[in-house]
């Protein structure tokens, strides 16, 4: 068993003068603090085994979550104990009509120094740090939506005209109510396209209920601890990009993707029927980067078919756009992913035969 973690040496980089250590050891270190990670969490959170795992994936993969469920499933709580064990800068913005984009971005203030000169001075907003939580996303109007856009994809903000970098790591994590429409405003497609996952929170089942009830109710208050510094989750991410992918993952991703639209030859008969238009190439790069985050969670060396069929509707769910027909039969765009993995063949790969 490795040693307890402390936020200064998780995944530390080797010294000079260290033994180097093989990339199997350092998935395992890595599959056994994700381990440690998941504990800590469930002494708040309850559940949610598959929103907690990709949202690791997306943190390990630099992307960004947009959360969606009825109010009061912990999604605010599980996103700020989420920062509380990985050691990093969380801030929280609550998006409402009246938010302007400065008050997200930050802005220039007129200051008069000791000898009566006047200088601009450039005020950090709260984007400005490692985990943002961007709460009720869906209540602020298009104009403010729109100042996460240049953050999410480059990373960067700029005013008037000075870019200004945002810290390593950066991560935001948005949530919207999907049962509340009115007063508010749904988030464009330029938007969703940023987010990685769409996930779900859904329910708790009887059992965790009930566990739910018998714990929140009591004037007990668990501490976690601090697993994963930043400078460790960068270093993290690096390891990521390490694992291996197949040309049978690339072709099969490629074939996924491509069969969601519409207009292209290899897409089914019901795909045509029912979907307006379907995913574009970053769904593809996510789905290789999402598998790549599974196998290294698990401590394995590539990305397998079940990895990304696994991240498949998260990443595609918010990509593909159904059409009346399929409002008519029911048919969600979720269903339309879990329908693709069943028709769409996996490859055959090659086996070698003993000689």
């Amino acid at each position: 068993m490795p040693p307890e973690p402390t936020t200064a040496s998780v995944v530390a980089p080797p010294t000079a003068t260290a033994k180097p250590r093989s990339l199997g050891d350092i998935l395992q270190e890595f599959s056994h603090y994700r381990r440690l990670m998941q504990e800590e969490l469930q002494k708040i959170i309850v559940g949610q085994n598959d929103v907690i795992e990709q949202m690791f994936a997306a943190i390990f993969t630099r992307g960004h979550c947009l959360l969606e469920g009825v109010p009061g499933l912990a999604k605010t709580l599980m996103v700020s104990t989420m920062a509380r064990i990985l050691d990093v800068e969380f801030k929280r913005i609550q998006f409402t009509p009246d938010l302007m984009p400065s008050d997200i971005t930050g802005t220039n203030v007129l200051e008069e120094d000791e000898n009566g000169r006047r200088n601009f001075r450039f005020v950090d907003g709260p984007i400005f740090t490692n985990i943002l939580l961007a709460d009720e996303v869906n209540r602020t109007p298009p104009k403010t939506q729109a100042a996460l856009l240049q953050a999410m994809q480059e990373r960067e903000v700029s005013i008037g005209q000075t870019t200004h970098a945002l810290p390593e790591p950066f991560f935001v994590i948005a949530t919207q109510n999907p049962i509340e429409q009115e007063g508010t405003y749904p988030l464009p497609e330029a938007q969703l396209d940023r987010f990685m996952f769409n996930i779900k929170v859904d329910y708790p089942t009887a059992a965790e209920e009930e566990q739910i009830l018998s714990f929140t109710t009591r004037n007990e208050k668990p501490e976690v601890r601090k697993v994963l510094a930043g400078k460790a989750i960068v270093n993290l991410q690096a390891l990521v990009g390490k694992v291996a992918v197949s040309e049978y993952i690339v072709k099969y991703v490629s074939r996924l993707v491509r069969a969601t639209r519409p207009k292209d030859e290899s897409a089914p008969e019901f795909v045509r029927d029912l979907v307006d238009w379907g995913a574009g190439p970053r769904a593809g790069q996510f789905l290789i980067q999402g598998g790549k985050a599974l196998a290294a969670m698990e401590g394995r060396f590539s990305v397998a078919i079940e990895d990304v069929k696994k991240i498949s509707v998260p990443v595609l769910r918010h990509r593909i756009s159904t059409n009346f027909q399929a409002q008519a039969e029911g048919m969600t765009s979720e269903a339309v992913v879990l329908r693709l993995l069943k028709e769409i063949p996996e490859p055959e790969i090659p086996k070698f035969e003993k000689r």
